[in-house]
Order: C-alpha cells, then sequence, then structure tokens
C-alpha cells in the first residue's frame, strides 16, 4: 500500500522552498526554487505571485515523479495573520480572506496557505494546514503595555522554528517542553528572543516591525525622539523610513550588507569598524536575554541560541560572555522549519494533534 506523503510550502521573497515527507517523517525531497528580479516584476503585490508560484511547485513535483494523488496533508507556512496562539490550523475561508487580502501587512509567508490549500482542493482526501505562523500570540496581559494609549507591543517572532528548537531541547533533556522555562533566541535575518514559560511565549520583541536587537537588516528599537525628527525632515518618504526599520537596517545601514557571514570574515581579518558594529549587535541580543531573565524573575532552565549567526563561534562567545550567568546555554544552529511543519503533518496522520480553528 502506498504511503501518505506530506508536501510542505515555505514562500520566501525571493525562492519558495518545498519539500516532501513521508508518514514515518521520512524526507523524501527538498528543494529551494528561486525567483528571479524578472520573474517577480510582473506581479504589483505578493498575492499576485500565486497563480506563478502554484504551477512552478506542480511543475516540480511532476518532474519528480511524484504522485500528487498521495499527498494526504499540505502544510503551508503561516502569514501575517491576526494574533492565534500557538499550534496547528486548518486553513478555512476566514483565513484564505485575510491572507489574500494582506490584512496585518504584504509577506511572501501569506502565499503559503493560499497555495496549500487550493492544491488541497483538487486532490480528493487531501488537507491544507498552517502551523506556529509569525504571529503566534501568548503574550502575557503586563507585557502588552507599550507606555501610550495609543500604543500595544504586539507578538511576532520566528515562532515556528523558536517553538521546535525549544520542544527538540526538552526532549533531549529528557522533559516536557511544558515543565521549563527557556530563553530562546533565533539569529538570523531577524533576531527575536523569546521568553518561553511552562511551554508558552509570554514575552518576546516584535522582531519586525522594529523592537529588540537590530540584526542583519532590521534596525532593532530606535529613540522614538529621533525617529519622529527623522518622519518630519521631509527628506524620507514614509516607505522609506518603513525600510529603515526593516531591510534597510542594522548592518545593512552599518556596512551594506546583510551577510552576517561575510561580517564576521571582516572581523577574523581585523576590520575594526566591523567588529565594533557585530559586537553591538551581539550586545544587545545580550541585554534582551538578560531582560527576559527578569521577565523569569531569575528562574531560567537554558538559554537556546539558534538560526544562522548561531554557526559563528565569535558573535556566539560575545553572547555567552554577557549571559552564561544567567543559565546554561545549549546552541542549535541553523533551522529546519520545513521539518518542523513536516513534523506537525506526521502528528496529524497519527491523530496526534488538535487542529484548532482559525476565527481572525
Amino acid at each position: 500500500m502506498n504511503k501518505s506523503l506530506i508536501l510542505v510550502i515555505n514562500p520566501g521573497s525571493t525562492s519558495t522552498k518545498i519539500a516532501i515527507f513521508d508518514e514515518e517523517g521520512n524526507k523524501l525531497y527538498q528543494n529551494n526554487i528561486k525567483h528571479s528580479a524578472e520573474e517577480l516584476a510582473p506581479f504589483s503585490k505578493i498575492t499576485d505571485q500565486f497563480s506563478f508560484r502554484k504551477k512552478i511547485i506542480i511543475n516540480e513535483l511532476r518532474q519528480n515523479n511524484f504522485d500528487i494523488n498521495q499527498i494526504k496533508v499540505i502544510m503551508g507556512r503561516g502569514g501575517l495573520l491576526n494574533p492565534i496562539p500557538s499550534g496547528m490550523y486548518e486553513v478555512n475561508e476566514l483565513m484564505i480572506e485575510h491572507l489574500s487580502k494582506s490584512i496585518n501587512g504584504e509577506h511572501a509567508s501569506n502565499l503559503g496557505a493560499l497555495i496549500a490549500n487550493d492544491i488541497a482542493k483538487s486532490i480528493p482526501g487531501s488537507k491544507a494546514f498552517i502551523a506556529d505562523p509569525v504571529v503566534v500570540d501568548e503574550l502575557q496581559d503586563i507585557a502588552r503595555i507599550a507606555g501610550h494609549s495609543l500604543f500595544k507591543r504586539v507578538s511576532i517572532f520566528h515562532a515556528l522554528n523558536q517553538k521546535a528548537i525549544a520542544k527538540a531541547h526538552a526532549k533531549a533533556q529528557g522533559k516536557n517542553y511544558e515543565d521549563l522555562n527557556l530563553i530562546v533566541v533565533h539569529l538570523g535575518g531577524g533576531i527575536s528572543v523569546g521568553t518561553h514559560c511552562k511551554g508558552k511565549v509570554i514575552d518576546v520583541n516584535d522582531a519586525l516591525n522594529g523592537e529588540g536587537p537590530f540584526s542583519p537588516e532590521r534596525s532593532g528599537t530606535l529613540t522614538a525622539g529621533q525617529l519622529v525628527d527623522i518622519c518630519f525632515s521631509g527628506k524620507y518618504s514614509k516607505e522609506e523610513i518603513k525600510k529603515m526599520i526593516t531591510g534597510k537596517g542594522g548592518l545593512v545601514s552599518y556596512l551594506n550588507t546583510n551577510d552576517a557571514q561575510l561580517v564576521g570574515k571582516k572581523v577574523i581579518e581585523g576590520d575594526q569598524y566591523a567588529t565594533l558594529i557585530y559586537h553591538a549587535m551581539a550586545y544587545q541580543v545580550a541585554k534582551e536575554i538578560g531582560a527576559s531573565a527578569a521577565v523569569l524573575k531569575g528562574d531560567v532552565d537554558a538559554i537556546l541560541l539558534t538560526g544562522g549567526i548561531a554557526y559563528d563561534k565569535i558573535f556566539v562567545d560575545w553572547i555567552k560572555e554577557q549571559v552564561s550567568f544567567i543559565a546554561p546555554i545549549f546552541v542549535y544552529p541553523g533551522e529546519d522549519e520545513m521539518s518542523a511543519l513536516a513534523s506537525y503533518g506526521i502528528s496529524y496522520l497519527k491523530g496526534e494533534v488538535n487542529i484548532n480553528t482559525y476565527k481572525g
């Protein structure tokens, strides 16, 4: 008898990652399909790329001789929905409406559920899901207060990778994720520092919109008064200022690159300015870890460092120098969002996971 297959779809700004897993968790295929600027140029909005990307995925599967009718679960990367608790969600009409309209902003991940749902419709017995999108919100009420009644703190972070790493760490320690207090740090193009208290992320910086440490391409927290002055200087448009915060902030602003590996190389070569900026990024990460430790009142079982920059020993050592007194530090470099999504699909096929309903 043929095994049920799980298709994972993870759209990025210039690529679409796809993978096929079987019901036992074996990865049968994975590819990162690149999209050139010329290919994407005709589309004014990201959601306009829907048919283009779907066609490429279907062609890729056929060219690699997969029987599409064996696919019983399609896991799409969750997009910028309204805030939801952690978990697995079946794609429904409200989710499709919100992602199609980009109600919380345009992002390539919005396409994940849209494409997954459309493919599932063409396969008898197949269902489309998302899991742990960036809008996972488990903040405690006190963490939502921003400092002015017209503002509020929101939860936008690398929920999928943070949750997967936290659960994997707990399992490796022979413990339950729900019994631990962890500080999980995702070190990538964006940097998020999550305070995991007994299975819930009760506080975390908004890693997309200008809060917390700066990162390879994001500014993190900026001085509010200076930001106001720049906004009303007449020198920059609204879109240009938004780009300063996300896209052209952080290392891009200081060193004209978002390649942390290249910056790390400059550090080794003795570039003093690159060293100052790169060290400052680690310094701000360490400060945010300290803040998370305060949220947990010092009761921290472990600090987990993950993401691509966690491969850089120099950067990791700078963080360790400042926060090793708080708790043991474990390094899990890189990320495997495809396997994390697939694990939810496998749990569904085994009947081991609760399926949530997106209610907006």
